[in-house]
């Protein structure tokens, strides 16, 4: 069955354990969202699934179409169809958008095939105009100098130009005024899918307005635990999370 499907995954930065029996499952074609205070482990989320070298995984598994990725680097969980939209995107002077796509697009390629120039810009600046973006964008620098909302729906393109069988944006509102919240948030919608599952990470109820999701998880203290709709964002907001630590702490008592 194709999902993304983590299971009772453990993960430590040093000797610091962060994830501690997280467990969740992601199908092509529906939206998930994680929320949860501060230090509840997020974004280690997606970086683990992603192989960040810095955390080191000491249980579990995450199964991507029934393969465990765990054992692979970085850039073949990516070929396999992992894609990160990083919360602070880093700058990489010297290389053009054009290039750096180009470069990305062509490591997916198969074995001693090629990637035809004029098939790429027509394909690259299709995926502009879906997104609605100036074409002279790709002519400057990777997130050099760019404001915060340039370098998300920088991340955005990437995500249109890779086309991944699943998506994990890591706060991508972070930073972000209205209207560029606005923009990015089209941008993500234009790419659902019923072939592409996303999970978004996001601390805020706003981001969940414009995209809105399938599924809510709440994460406390490196594990997910409370799933409901849509609705459960606004409880969340309205209420805080102190709620759910509450029943958790109980619950864990109960045990």
């Amino acid at each position: 069955m194709k999902s993304l499907v983590i299971k009772d995954l453990h993960a430590n930065i040093g000797d610091r354990e962060i994830l501690k029996g997280l467990s969740l499952t992601i199908e092509p074609g529906k939206v998930h969202a994680i929320m949860g205070p501060n230090g509840s482990g997020k974004s280690t989320l997606s970086k683990v699934i992603a192989g960040h070298p810095d955390y080191t995984v000491t249980g579990g598994e995450v199964l991507l179409d029934g393969e465990n990725i765990l054992c692979l680097a970085p850039d073949e969980r990516a070929r396999k169809g992992i894609f990160l939209a990083f919360q602070y995107p880093m700058e990489v002077p010297g290389v053009t958008i054009a290039n750096f796509l180009r470069a990305a697009v062509a490591a997916r390629l198969p074995e001693g095939e090629e990637l035809e120039a004029t098939d790429y810009y027509y394909r690259l600046y299709e995926k502009m105009d879906l997104l609605e973006m100036d074409r002279a964008f790709t002519s400057r620098s990777v997130n050099e100098g760019f404001s915060g909302g340039e370098k998300k729906r920088c991340e955005i393109l990437q995500m249109a130009m890779l086309e991944p069988k699943y998506a994990i944006l890591d706060e991508t509102d972070s930073g972000l005024d209205i209207d560029a919240l606005r923009i990015v948030s089209h941008g993500v919608n234009t790419l659902r899918s019923p072939d592409r599952g996303m999970l978004l990470i996001t601390h805020y109820q706003r981001l969940l307005d414009y995209i809105v999701p399938d599924v809510v998880h709440v994460m406390v203290e490196g594990k997910i635990v409370l799933t409901g709709p849509k609705e459960l964002a606004l409880e969340l907001e309205a209420k805080g999370y102190d709620w759910v630590k509450e029943d958790e702490a109980a619950a864990a008592a109960a045990r």
